[in-house]
């Protein structure tokens, strides 16, 4: 099996990222996102790495996978968190290792940077795969619940 390659997302990945965002929150959440919408939050993150950075898995020459990072200042920790987030793997690339190849990256990256104090996501509470997938990774439940009051947008 040839490797997979992790790289980062270019402004030419915007439909694909779109894509994977759209099939992820029908897959997860059973939501259907605005087209316009997740392609302009997208293109703004790809623009701005203050805003996100992306991630591209690829496998043989192929993207398979991606993942988005942001980050959260911690005052208790003097120090950044990185935030992984918009995770999809494509469906037939799925268990080879995808998501592993991402956070291997990522956790790397991480504990080169300086100011950097780990690594946290967020998971729905039903979604027991990708649980079983982080806790194995090394990853332990931070015991939050994630509260939100979301504003209309005109």
């Amino acid at each position: 099996m040839s490797p997979i390659t992790i790289r980062v997302a270019t402004p030419a990945d915007l439909e694909t990222l779109a894509r994977w965002a759209e099939a992820m929150a029908l897959e997860t959440e059973a939501k259907v996102l605005d087209a316009a919408t997740i392609r302009g939050g997208i293109a703004a993150g790809l623009a701005d790495p203050h805003k996100a950075r992306y991630l591209v898995a690829e496998h043989d020459g192929r993207a398979v996978g991606t993942l988005m990072l942001t980050t959260e200042w911690s005052d208790w920790r003097n120090g950044w968190w990185w935030w992984i987030q918009s995770v999809f793997v494509a469906e037939d690339a799925r268990r080879l290792g995808v998501f592993r190849s991402l956070y291997a990256h990522v956790e790397h990256e991480a504990r080169a940077t300086p100011g950097i104090c780990g690594l946290r996501l967020y998971v729905e509470n039903d979604n027991a795969r990708a649980q079983a997938t982080y806790a194995a990774l090394g990853m332990a439940d931070a015991h939050y619940r994630v509260f939100e009051a979301e504003f209309p947008r005109g």
